[in-house]
């Protein structure tokens, strides 16, 4: 609160005039231009409505009305926000909490630019070392060899010879008649030199080395002339390489034009950027195409139980005892190496199994069938069932088949490339001894403390070269280790990272290009940051709008409102009942307003710390031994039948420890799932769980017709009421014919989405609402089905709270709408598509599902965050309801950073002390009285201000 917060009455302002969008409530805003200003309020009282719904999407069709007519057409129209005026918008950036991307090709370097001005340093300053021998490569110009030539040759007799072939098989025989048409008359085949005669050729079956023997002569540095021009021949024939015979010594010295190594004869050709990228067939390693893994076929999947035999489906591929090709060829395999298809698998001779996995060259004929006067080779024994697998991931166009033979394969480190992506050349170019792939698999503070030392390991030559680059390098750096993303490495996957990460990462490229004059709308940027580096986050948000551009930060984090310039307050409760302006104001100011959020800011109202802690019901979940990514062999107890808290800074271990490692075990377990964990050495305690159940915040689904009503299963419920009415019976209504994913009942423009996609190209792709249907999904014969006056669409309109009114007098869909008010929900509509859902409100749907399903009171619940989108009394409604389900003897565990669910723990497990590299390691565990007391733990230092609070 320093003298950012004075002088905004000078400024100018954004003005919202009259927003109803959704269930803004025709409000006015005043929005201090070129200042951070964060927008607050409950979840569903309107923050993202208001930020980018009507602020964003009025700045993006503003810019899409600046393009052509022409443009336009293949755009369409965008639909206006439903607001009577903006004022003062300047061009808008929006930076969301959606994770970037599903591609495995896209990279925390290549989406940050980082990734690109390493290739470029590399091209320009790289050394380049053979693959062969690892000794440096090196290359002339014809200027040097004629000065090498002349003062180490001077007098003596050579042999000018150009390169023609190397190391290959071949008889040549058109290569010797063009040689001869050229009307070069000597020849040096595998180092005989031969005259060049018609009908000339090689041993075709033996590997060669042919160079034509461009001239002979003597070497004088007073007439240089002939050897000028020959030596010019020599290089156009050999493609910029010549080899110089000594005639007297028979001593042979290499020169190339290009990067070559004398000694093995290895060239490169001329490095470029596109050496170094993974996404470029000139450099992506040519075994996995870039991507650092392969899918390989793994044989404990295709015979997961030896002791079964065929019949039964050992071969799990081929299922269980039919007729069909596979198993006429097996019949016929089983009679030559004499076993039947009930002999137990381990028992088949290895001679056979080896035949039938593998192949061996053998073939079986075996018949069609009645009628098939010949026999038909079916080639099982020849091809072998996990080259077969192989080849029909590879080749197949269904993915229903390439799902189906994913099953049988793991993904495996590319071992021609070892997880770097680039082709062995690419990996071969140095800068002070690190190539491309070792710099991008460092974490972002380990490659700043290199970079920093770099200079003093550069020429002067390199030093002028580099000196551009290195400083957009460094910057960028600079930037994401001012976001907190230290523990980072450039060539992790961008959909690995998180909606915080992802949003971090979007920022820091933000800063880096310094625009000015921008207003740029983010969501929760705080999520997934730890206490500690809220301070870098803040500062990188002040440093955006001190250079001239608008912030406006939807927000619930305590210290981000505080830092602020200004806070607009919405509410004052959710969906209907919010949309509203409650409070706005410079922060000092606005803690004296009497409004929900300034009651918490104030700590008037605060979440209580329980006056006990559970101790649990006396067992526990031990793992022990966890190496996965940077775990330093960790083990941790959980005590069963408590609240579990998992924290650490951001990239301290926290996800591969937890999701990672033991959640895969838990599936192993109890469903028996094929998805292995991250290493570890033993787990005890398994036989007190029975049901595992993961609740992160990946969406929901990816399209608009996946919404909440579908994925927790009340929309089959409300279609069997709609189809048992009097109307929907007259008319011959079944259930499908109000659902938006079959015929009959949908509207036949969108096919039921309410929405068409346009597809932008260099934007995100736009939803517009369906013109024939305006969005309702159906067609009007269905919309005339009503019950209780309301049709099949309008209760897809209809927010929870007011269906957990509408069905109470129905108790298989009451039950499932209450869930989902409970885990404060009851803002969003049934129909709502999950597109629009951000990550916080995607994971509390899944936990409604769960909530509403029966318990065991042996179950472990694992959530990710479940605060995210979160207002500090929708904490309250949270913690509530995740104590009921302890309560019943079942255990919550949570990775959290949020303080309020922190000191509400009964047990806190703390990673650290740093992320990445620094991190993996178990700083403390305890109850959060314990943990505070710790000297060195990060999170000690903030919990112990909670609990004095």
């Amino acid at each position: 609160m320093s003298d950012r917060h004075n002088g905004i009455d000078s400024q100018e302002f954004i003005e919202v005039i009259g927003a109803r969008e959704h269930n803004l409530k025709d409000i006015d805003v005043r929005i201090p231009r070129n200042r951070l200003v964060v927008i607050t309020g409950i979840s569903g009282s309107g923050k993202s409505s208001l930020a980018f719904d009507t602020i964003y999407a009025e700045g993006q069709r503003r810019y899409m009305e600046t393009l052509s007519s022409y443009a336009r057409q293949f755009i369409g129209e965008m639909e206006r926000p439903d607001v009577e005026r903006i004022n003062g918008l300047s061009p808008v950036i929006s930076i969301e909490q959606k994770t970037t991307g599903r591609n495995p090709r896209s990279t925390v370097g290549t989406i940050t630019e980082i990734y690109d001005f390493l290739r470029l340093l590399y091209a320009r300053v790289g050394e380049a070392y053979s693959y062969a021998t690892g000794k440096k490569m090196e290359r002339f110009s014809e200027e040097q060899m004629r000065e090498r030539l002349l003062i180490d040759l001077a007098g003596k007799k050579v042999s000018l010879l150009a390169p023609m072939v190397r190391g290959r098989k071949g008889h040549y025989r058109e290569l010797f008649e063009q040689v001869r048409k050229q009307g070069f008359t000597k020849i040096r085949v595998d180092g005989d030199i031969l005259d060049v005669v018609p009908d000339m050729q090689a041993d075709r079956y033996k590997v060669h080395d042919i160079e034509v023997v461009i001239d002979r002569l003597s070497i004088n540095p007073q007439n240089p002339g002939r050897l000028f021009e020959s030596l010019a021949s020599a290089l156009k024939i050999g493609n910029g390489v010549v080899m110089i015979l000594d005639m007297d010594t028979q001593r042979m010295t290499t020169y190339s034009k290009h990067l070559f190594d004398f000694d093995s004869g290895v060239s490169y050709e001329e490095p470029s950027p596109n050496t170094f990228s993974f996404n470029s067939p000139y450099g992506a390693c040519p075994s996995c195409n870039g991507l650092g893994f392969i899918n390989q076929v793994d044989e404990e999947k295709v015979i997961p139980d030896p002791s079964k035999n065929i019949s039964e489906g050992g071969f799990a591929p081929l299922g269980e005892l039919r007729e069909n090709l596979a198993f006429k060829q097996l019949k016929v395999i089983a009679k030559e190496f004499k076993f039947s298809l009930t002999t137990p698998i381990k028992d088949i001779p290895q001679e056979a199994m080896d035949i039938i996995l593998r192949g061996g060259g053998q073939k079986f004929a075996i018949k069609l069938g009645a009628g098939a006067d010949d026999d038909a080779i079916y080639n099982l024994a020849h091809e072998g069932l996990l080259k077969m697998l192989g080849r029909w991931y590879e080749e197949t166009t269904s993915e229903k088949m390439r799902m189906w033979a994913e099953e049988f394969m793991t993904i495996n480190e590319c071992p021609e490339c070892h997880g770097f992506r680039l082709r062995k050349e690419s990996l071969h170019y140095r800068v002070h001894d690190r190539n491309i792939g070792e710099l991008a698999s460092m974490d972002i503070a380990e490659l700043v403390d290199w970079m920093n030392k770099l200079n003093v390991f550069l020429s002067d030559r390199q030093q002028v070269i580099a000196k551009d680059v290195l400083k957009e390098i460094s910057l960028r750096l600079g930037f994401l280790m001012h976001v907190g993303l230290e523990y980072l490495t450039l060539n992790r996957a961008s959909r690995t990272l998180s909606g915080g990460e992802s949003q971090r990462i979007r920022l820091a490229t933000q800063i880096g290009s310094q625009l000015t004059g921008v207003t740029y709308i983010l969501d929760e940027p705080s999520i997934g940051l730890h206490q500690r580096d809220n301070q870098k986050l803040i500062e990188a948000l002040q440093q955006l709008s001190d250079i001239g551009n608008t912030v406006l930060v939807v927000e619930h984090d305590k210290d981000i409102m505080m830092a602020s310039d200004y806070l607009i307050d919405l509410g004052p409760g959710a969906g209907k009942h919010g949309g509203e302006l409650v409070a706005e104001g410079k922060p000092h100011t606005f803690l004296e307003k009497h409004t929900l959020t300034s009651e918490y800011l104030s700590a008037r109202r605060s979440i209580e710390v329980p006056k006990t802690r559970r101790a649990g019901n006396g067992q526990a979940l031990e793992l022990i031994g966890a190496k996965g990514n940077n775990l330093k062999n960790v083990s941790i107890t959980i005590p069963l039948g408590t609240f579990c808290c998992v924290t650490g800074v951001s990239g301290s271990g926290k996800s591969t420890l937890i999701n990672e490692t033991l959640y895969p075990i838990l599936r192993q377990y109890i469903y028996k799932s094929l998805k292995p964990p991250m290493p570890y050495a033993e787990i005890r305690g398994l036989e007190h769980l029975d049901k595992v159940i993961e609740i992160d915040q990946s969406p929901i689904g990816r399209t608009p017709r996946s919404n909440p009503a579908t994925y927790t299963g009340v929309f089959t419920d409300i279609r069997n009421i709609f189809a048992e009415l009097p109307e929907a019976k007259i008319r011959g209504y079944k259930p499908g014919r109000f659902s938006f994913n079959v015929k009959g009942g949908r509207c036949d423009v969108c096919e039921g989405s309410g929405m068409r996609v346009i597809e932008m190209n260099f934007l995100p792709d736009v939803y517009v609402h369906c013109e024939n249907c305006q969005g309702r999904r159906y067609n009007r014969e269905t919309l005339e089905v009503l019950y209780k006056g309301k049709s099949i669409n309008d209760v897809l309109d209809m927010p929870v709270s007011e269906g957990v009114e509408f069905f109470q007098n129905i108790p298989k869909i009451y039950r499932k709408l209450k869930t989902l008010e409970e885990v404060g929900l009851g803002y969003i509509t049934l129909g709502q598509q999950a597109t629009t859902l951000s990550g916080g409100e995607a994971q509390r749907v899944k936990l409604a599902e769960e909530l509403a399903k029966r318990d065991t009171g042996r179950t472990i619940y694992i959530l990710d965050e479940p605060t995210t989108g979160l207002h500090f009394e929708d904490i309250r409604h949270l913690l509530e309801v995740l104590n009921k389900l302890v309560e019943r003897g079942n255990t919550v565990l949570v990775i959290e950073h949020n303080m309020d669910v922190i000191k509400v723990a009964d047990y806190i497990i703390d990673m650290g002390l740093e992320g990445g590299q620094r991190g993996g390691d178990v700083v403390c565990t305890g109850t959060p009285e314990l943990i505070a007391k710790h000297k060195k733990s990060h999170t000690a230092r903030f919990l112990k201000l909670e609990l004095k609070g």
